[in-house]
């Protein structure tokens, strides 16, 4: 059985918290580790369930302390069995954009940096840590926003210390995995 197969078995063999049917799926890790590759696999695996992206609240300005807007919008309505609505932060016009509404289901994946926080906790079925070298994170990271944005790598991944020293969410997780697998 693959790694892949192995995480999708966790995820259907979990059980929502008591309070509504949604199964959320956290796939945390720093940034570059390789969450959003993950998070399209498992979404795929279960049926094209809906992914909520973390850096659809951060931004550079404000990489981490955007939690409240999660809670509000995505985590408190899918908990009343509500549809979750937010607004995506847009990265190029460094602005709210567009609001996105998500209807309660079987499967929802909350993938991003902080994803598992303790403010969330109680209302994920599964927590996936993913991890991968500094190196190979800053890499990526420049591969994808360019070399224009290594200062804001370097500020967002002393900030996502911070964040890991605080909390610890790996040793929170279900299941860690490694950031540098060929999933497929």
């Amino acid at each position: 059985m693959s790694q892949l197969d192995q995480l999708i078995e966790l995820i259907e063999q979990s059980k929502p918290p008591a309070t509504f049917g949604t199964r959320i799926i956290a796939i945390d890790g720093l940034g570059g580790a390789g969450k959003t590759t993950l998070a399209a696999l498992i979404s795929v695996a279960l049926d094209d369930c809906a992914v909520i992206h973390t850096d659809d609240f951060a931004s550079w300005e404000n990489n981490l302390d955007w939690w409240q807007r999660v809670r509000e919008q995505v985590l408190e309505p899918l908990m009343a069995d509500m549809p979750a609505c937010y607004q995506r932060y847009d990265w190029l016009t460094r602005e709210l954009a567009e609001w996105i509404k998500v209807p309660p289901a079987e499967y929802l994946i909350l993938e991003g940096v902080a994803s598992s926080r303790h403010q969330f906790r109680d209302a994920l079925a599964v927590t996936i840590w993913v991890e991968a070298p500094r190196e190979e994170r800053l890499r990526r990271g420049l591969a994808r926003d360019g070399e224009e944005a290594r200062d804001y790598w370097m500020q967002w991944m002393r900030d996502e210390d911070r964040y890991f020293e605080s909390e610890r969410a790996d040793l929170h997780a279900d299941i860690v995995v490694d950031g540098l697998v060929a999933w497929s």
